[in-house]
């Protein structure tokens, strides 16, 4: 018996895919949205995290920290994501989490138990639907750190909110935003927010 927690913060969506799966007498599946995950987590104790990449809280940064078990209990579930081609952005931040799967949203949902199946038994799975987006991921000149700066600036923070909500100076903060409009190509804080939606890196 497989444990899957899935996690997706569209109600419809998540219910109806998680009906779906439940069909496979050989997986235990529970749901939550990404703002309830860090307790399901606790709770579920699953063998497999499926996470949508979008998420609404957290100005759209999925907060992968949530997935991992905390506490004496080293073990954390395997994460398996919810991905799309077009957002190079979320891709490369489920490579920083350690996301051992990738499922492209467009494909069928078999598609998805396969990838649960593999990531259940500590394997690799990426659907070769994604290729393109890992590619874009790989040319980002952004660093994780630059794309949480970047991202609450697109979502409308200021210098001293994202100061605050990523535990940096306003100093750190200016000279964060100075790094990605150079590396941009950007004429100003705004420009870069643009070129990079452009690119899906956001």
């Amino acid at each position: 018996m497989i444990r899957v927690l899935l996690v997706h913060d569209e109600c419809l969506l998540r219910s109806v895919l998680a009906e779906w799966l439940c069909r496979d007498p050989e997986l235990r599946v529970s749901d939550t949205p990404w703002r309830g995950a860090q307790g399901r987590v606790r709770s579920v104790r699953p063998d497999v995290c499926a996470a949508d990449l979008e998420c609404s809280d957290s100005y759209g940064i999925p907060p992968f920290g949530d997935l991992s078990v905390r506490g004496p209990d080293p073990s954390s579930p395997a994460l398996l994501v919810l991905a799309s081609a077009n957002r190079p952005g979320l891709l490369k931040r489920a490579v920083e989490a350690g996301a051992l799967g990738y499922v492209d949203k467009e494909g069928s949902p078999e598609n998805l138990v396969r990838g649960i199946r593999r990531v259940a038994e500590g394997k690799r799975f990426v659907d070769d639907s994604l290729g393109f987006g890992f590619l874009k991921a790989a040319q980002m000149p952004l660093t994780r750190r630059e794309l949480s700066v970047l991202t609450l600036a697109a979502e409308g923070a200021s210098v001293a909110e994202i100061a605050g909500n990523l535990h940096l100076s306003h100093g750190t903060v200016r000279n964060y935003m100075a790094a990605i409009t150079r590396k941009t190509g950007a004429r100003n804080r705004i420009d870069a927010i643009r070129i990079s939606q452009g690119e899906g890196w956001l």
